[in-house]
């Protein structure tokens, strides 16, 4: 393999755009060979070894069929941070660094108890563990598997977590009071998989993606509802939403009785993020 960068190119052109191709070239000779990216641009390939040439053509069999490089790669990169993945949770994503710094901007360096809620790989509550200082985070999921890969990704970077096993659609309340409650729970409709990426569709976990068109909100309403409870006065519950549903996710907060709601808008222009507070 003369050239490994053209290689990867003219594979995989006729399955993505220019610039997915680009990061996925980088993705794929930094992290999955171990180039350094100073070699990268020079373009210094003399030196691979079978076993390099291998896993690249591994890696980029895999692209074509749409399986996500944080998979193949099984690590991603969250605020700052690395991050284990596998198909047992979903990838992290840029939307969710920024309901992370919305968090961290409200809480300061205040002593809080968090609570993240299906926690998946981990990321939202090892950021906040590592963030907010001398605060007790805590992360559920129903999910044996994420579980482990979250407890991994806590010690890999140093957090401490509290996880439990935890189905939030059968808890109705908790002996603990929190002062901040977050989720990033399943807001897909079944209606919009025919709108999805085979990447998201074929490889992430539905059972962290999916809702039923009837009952959309599921999960906002059962983890408001838990919330309502379990939250000091003043406590504040962030969700990730979907860009859709908005305006249903406030009304729905505002018939719970939360005050101070706020959306928020992604790097995108798109409605991603809600907070709303227990009055005082």
């Amino acid at each position: 393999m003369q050239n490994p960068k053209e290689y990867i190119k003219n594979e995989l052109k006729e399955f993505y755009s220019e610039g997915e191709i680009n990061s996925l070239v980088r993705l794929t000779l930094e992290k999955g060979i171990g180039m350094s990216f100073a070699d990268i641009l020079a373009c210094k390939f003399n030196n691979l070894s079978d076993a390099q040439v291998l896993q690249i053509e591994e890696i980029v069999s895999k692209l074509k069929n749409f399986e996500p490089i944080q998979y193949i790669l099984g690590k991603t990169e969250f605020f700052g941070l690395t991050f284990h993945v596998s198909n047992s949770v979903l990838i992290p994503r840029p939307e969710t660094e920024e309901l992370v710094q919305w968090i961290l901007d409200l809480a300061k360096n205040g002593t809080v108890e968090v609570l993240d809620i299906g926690t998946g790989s981990g990321c939202i509550a090892v950021v906040l563990a590592k963030k907010l200082f001398s605060s007790k985070v805590y992360a559920w999921d129903i999910s044996e598997d994420a579980l482990a890969i979250a407890q991994k990704n806590a010690e890999i970077n140093n957090a401490d977590v509290i996880f439990f096993k935890k189905n939030i659609l059968q808890e109705s309340f908790s002996d603990k009071k929190f002062d901040i409650i977050v989720s990033n729970p399943p807001y897909v409709t079944e209606s919009e998989k025919s709108e999805m990426e085979k990447n998201v569709l074929n490889f992430e976990p539905h059972l962290a993606l999916f809702v039923p068109d009837d009952n959309s909100l599921l999960f906002y309403e059962k983890i408001a509802d838990f919330a309502w409870s379990s939250l000091n006065r003043g406590g504040k519950l962030f969700f990730e939403i979907n860009r859709e549903k908005g305006d249903g996710v406030e009304r729905l907060l505002q018939k719970k009785g939360f005050v101070n709601i706020e959306r928020k808008k992604d790097i995108s222009g798109n409605e991603r993020m809600i907070k709303a507070e227990i009055a005082h």
